[in-house]
């Protein structure tokens, strides 16, 4: 599964970062990203990273957290 946070709908609340903190920082700006492929979408992330993941996921607010079974082009 793959991840990206949609930063122009990032409210910068930091809860995703709060709940899967290995995964999700911050920018300069505030705005979430995910860490591990400098939140361009292309890293496959195993089911044990996806459990975690999922929580901060299901968390954030204005659903800028977004998912596919394909990379992000």
């Amino acid at each position: 599964m793959f991840f990206k946070v949609n930063q122009e709908e990032c409210i910068a609340c930091g809860l995703c970062a709060l709940k899967a903190e290995q995964y999700f920082e911050n920018n300069h700006e505030g705005l979430a990203y995910l860490i591990q492929d400098n939140n361009s979408g292309t890293h496959d992330f195993n089911q044990n990273d996806m459990i975690k993941i999922k929580v901060a996921y299901t968390a954030c607010p204005t659903g800028a957290i977004k998912r596919k079974t394909q990379p992000f082009s």
